[in-house]
């Protein structure tokens, strides 16, 4: 695997159920409403939105991301990302318990010109970094959830 390519895997569970969890997930627009390193989300087209990340490192990830899967039934969100980052993320969502258990699985290309030429040294660096926003984005979503239950007198 080239040095400017990533796979993540990262597994939540929030206390929500499949569908609320889905619905939040589907909704890109959201993201900066839960998840503190998405910095910004604007609605380009039905299905897609461009996204600006920032973690801990000095530098913004922008990109679009457009819908190719969002099965609900099947618990399945996928999205072709485009820009900063080529490639595909997606969520697959399960019961589990009284909540739900999250998949996020990410495969993609560096495209910025800045982390391209670091990738040698930057690597081990990127790789904490996304750690990290991971951490945070599944902990926002699960403020956010909660806030969501509150709101309808289900927690």
């Amino acid at each position: 695997m080239p040095l400017n390519s990533y796979r993540f895997r990262s597994v939540w569970s929030v206390e929500s159920t499949p569908e609320r969890a889905f619905e939040v997930l589907a909704d890109l627009g959201s993201y900066p409403s839960w998840w503190p390193q998405v910095r910004a989300a604007h609605r380009v087209a039905d299905e897609v939105a461009e996204l600006r990340c920032r973690s801990v490192l000095p530098y913004d990830l922008v990109f679009q991301a457009r819908h190719n899967a969002r099965e609900p039934g099947v618990g399945l969100l996928r999205a072709d990302l485009v820009g900063d980052l080529d490639g595909t993320a997606s969520w697959r969502i399960f019961a589990e318990g009284a909540g739900s258990r999250l998949v996020y699985e990410q495969e993609v290309v560096v495209r910025k010109r800045l982390l391209r030429r670091l990738s040698v040294v930057a690597r081990p660096l990127l790789l904490a970094n996304h750690e990290l926003m991971m951490r945070s984005g599944q902990r926002g979503l699960r403020t956010y959830l909660a806030g969501f239950h509150a709101a309808l007198g289900e927690g």
